[in-house]
């Protein structure tokens, strides 16, 4: 039997004969019953299990050539060949799990974890940490298949030269092997031992750089002469700032709605608080005096942005203390609106408060889950006493 030619199967009319490909026994091309010249390829065999005839599409020409037909056609024949069914072997295939690639891992493993961060940030940093420095070595290997020398190839180019970002780097590998193996999908990690590969880094002192923060001895005479403009909204959240120990974000989007003048207490909600819990504020007259002085600004901010009547920027006021050249910490550099936390913090300590009175002023998470577990209360107003004597004293 003559093989069958393109010519002869881009002339197959519609609804026409099937016609045999001639080279493997029991393949046709089945004309469509539509388009001229197009078909379905078939190959008609004996079940060598069940001893019944079947018929399995190999897909549609021309997209499936004559060649390619034949090529599957012949694979399935030695199936038939060695006692096995070629429809209920492929069967069996796409039932089983597909191993993802590493980037394919990766991808959901980000995807699970991204609720779970506060920091929208954050979660598109770890991805794309992999995006730049894994995946375009690694990130096509089935996960199963990934060894600790493709670990090592895609850390060793930044390994000694950018050593902080390989640590993260290795870190989310890490994570997304771990994963793959929490699934079935690996049988180790091979991150746990790619240190036998790389060159030991140089060990580098890790110091903390804290925040610039004026000496709290000093807090005064900044007040005095330069936060003394009756009318300006930065000094006055400035201020507050001060005089409360709160963080920028939170003087920035103060709310009217947040105030008890009477009861004189300032309660932050938990979804503009840093830990997301509401934290109370046991006010000093002063702060009392000068919230009350902005009262006719804006409907809902307490300290508004007088040209575009929203929430202050941070840089203003970072702006405002560069300007001010008396402001610095011992070190010379200028000092942060969150420094003055710090300020208050050590106020706090050389003056005899209880370490725990402070921390809750400065809304401090507790660490020890012990000791939290003991927190029943925010002591709001054993706090009232020391937040007064804290403002008689940089505001005098």
């Amino acid at each position: 039997m003559a093989l069958l030619t393109d010519t002869k199967a881009r002339s197959v009319k519609p609804g026409g004969t099937p016609l045999a490909h001639g080279g493997v026994t029991g393949l046709t091309l089945h004309p469509s019953p539509a388009h001229k010249g197009q078909g379905k390829w078939v190959l008609r065999y004996v079940s060598p299990i069940t001893k019944k005839r079947r018929n399995a599409g190999l897909g549609s020409y021309p997209d499936i050539s004559i060649a390619g037909a034949a090529e599957q056609a012949r694979v399935m024949r030695d199936q038939i060949a060695h006692g096995q069914d070629p429809l209920e072997v492929k069967a069996a295939e796409a039932a089983m799990p597909r191993i993802p690639t590493l980037r394919e891992a990766a991808e959901v493993l980000h995807r699970e974890l991204t609720p779970g961060w506060k920091n929208a940030k954050h979660a598109q940093q770890w991805i794309n940490t992999l995006t730049e420095y894994a995946f375009p070595l690694i990130g096509q290997l089935p996960i199963d298949q990934v060894l600790p020398r493709h670990i090592a190839e895609a850390l060793r180019p930044i390994w000694l030269d950018k050593a902080e970002t390989a640590g993260r780097v290795k870190q989310r590998l890490h994570a997304v092997m771990a994963w793959g193996w929490a699934h079935g999908h690996c049988a180790a990690n091979p991150v746990d031992v790619v240190h036998h590969l790389l060159p030991q880094q140089p060990s580098k002192t890790v110091r903390t750089q804290h925040q610039p923060a004026m000496p709290w001895m000093d807090i005064p005479a900044f007040m005095a002469k330069q936060l003394q403009h009756p009318h300006d909204v930065v000094c006055a959240a400035l201020k507050l700032l001060i005089l409360t120990a709160t963080r920028s974000g939170e003087i920035r989007g103060a709310r009217w709605s947040e105030f008890d003048l009477k009861h004189a207490i300032w309660t932050i909600p938990a979804e503009r608080m840093k830990a997301k819990q509401a934290h109370r504020i046991p006010l000093a007259r002063q702060a009392v005096d000068l919230i009350k002085k902005q009262r006719g600004l804006h409907d809902t901010l307490v300290f508004p942005s007088m040209r575009v009547q929203n929430e202050l920027s941070d840089m203003t006021l970072t702006a405002f203390l560069r300007r001010a050249k008396a402001v610095s910490d011992t070190a010379g550099r200028t000092a942060t609106a969150h420094g003055f936390r710090s300020s208050f913090r050590d106020w706090c300590s050389e003056n005899g408060y209880a370490r725990d009175l402070a921390e809750r002023s400065l809304a401090h998470t507790v660490q020890s889950q012990v000791e939290a577990a003991y927190h029943r209360t925010d002591l709001l107003e054993q706090r009232r006493p020391m937040m007064q004597a804290w403002a008689d004293f940089v505001a005098r």
